[in-house]
């Protein structure tokens, strides 16, 4: 297997496994499509190849613009291996940031288990009432694994 190369101060080493991840990211967004909200299907493909696989948790953002199309995919945060802190004062200063008009929160379980936790359903609640202070709407919150996802919405939790 050949590990992928990045170039630091003017040498190379083997990339890092964010490295890739962060890449794969940026590529994601580009190859989105403009409605990504109307469709949770869309989502799930966009976000499983760099979520699933994670060995700890991590939180990402993303963000749509009036049309709902995407403007941005954003990781805000990581954490353990399950569980990760997550701030609604870094999630509205970074929703302006991208002058977002929406957002679909997702999230990764290493372990597997895709309901969500009590301190999920938890921030989910305070990040919407946040955002909608500003005017942001929060459209979804899915629970990523290598096995399926799980949306709030879907479920009735938001």
């Amino acid at each position: 297997m050949h590990a992928l190369m990045v170039k630091v101060a003017g040498r190379y080493r083997p990339a890092a496994k964010d490295e890739i991840l962060s890449v794969a990211v940026q590529y994601a967004v580009q190859d989105a499509p403009r409605a990504l909200a109307q469709s949770p299907a869309a989502v799930i493909r966009l976000a499983r190849p760099f979520m699933a696989a994670r060995e700890r948790e991590a939180f990402y953002v993303m963000w749509l613009d009036g049309r709902h199309a995407l403007i941005a995919i954003d990781e805000l945060f990581q954490g353990t291996v399950d569980a990760s802190p997550v701030f609604p004062r870094e999630v509205a200063k970074r929703a302006l940031e991208r002058n977002a008009v929406a957002a679909i929160f997702i999230h990764n379980h290493p372990s597997g288990n895709l309901q969500p936790s009590p301190g999920d359903e938890s921030i989910t609640r305070r990040m919407k009432e946040t955002l909608g202070l500003l005017d942001i709407s929060v459209l979804d919150h899915f629970i990523v694994s290598a096995t399926g996802h799980y949306s709030m919405a879907e479920h009735g939790l938001i």
